[in-house]
């Protein structure tokens, strides 16, 4: 059974070990241990975790499958957005589903959600940031309707790495 769960403050503890552990799985094999501790270190410590939760601006969705903590979503409006877009978008800034629960639907749960709540917010374009060489994720946000529409840097440490901007029209 699927089950999703709005995060709280309560919650950080678990969404820093969520963050970090789908993180590390999706990650770990294409960037040198040092690069990639040093992003974890920066991105998922507790401090930046409960700025993160307490913006109005930002939601967090943990999803479980089966009582067991399979993954999560951040969106983002306003200022909260990594990049500078109109008021009538929302960003889908992290969407991580646990290895072994890929391939279960949790993915396309999570995403429906975000697409739920731009559409609540009167959003008409939905969009995110996806690594060029993650190629599964670029295939499931294709099949979802998005299309690359830009590109922007991503420091993992002190590696330069390119994202694709990925956007999908709503209205």
């Amino acid at each position: 059974m699927i089950m999703m769960k709005k995060c709280t403050l309560e919650d950080v503890s678990n969404l820093q070990t969520i963050s970090t552990e789908t993180f590390r799985e999706t990650f770990q094999e294409q960037n040198s241990p040092e690069h990639l501790n040093a992003y974890l270190e920066r991105a998922y410590n507790l401090d930046q975790l409960i700025q993160e939760i307490a913006n109005p601006s930002s939601q967090f969705y943990l999803v479980y499958l089966d009582e067991e903590l399979a993954g999560y979503l951040k969106v983002n409006t306003d200022e909260a957005q990594s990049e500078t877009m109109d008021d009538d978008s929302l960003e889908v800034e992290r969407i991580y589903v646990k290895k072994k629960f890929q391939k279960h639907g949790l993915g396309k749960h999570l995403m429906n959600k975000a697409m739920e709540i731009a559409l609540e917010q009167q959003k008409k374009k939905i969009w995110l940031g996806v690594w060029e060489d993650n190629e599964n994720a670029i295939a499931f946000y294709q099949k979802k309707g998005f299309v690359q529409t830009g590109s922007h840097s991503f420091f993992m440490g002190d590696d330069e790495q390119v994202d694709l901007i990925m956007t999908k029209t709503l209205q």
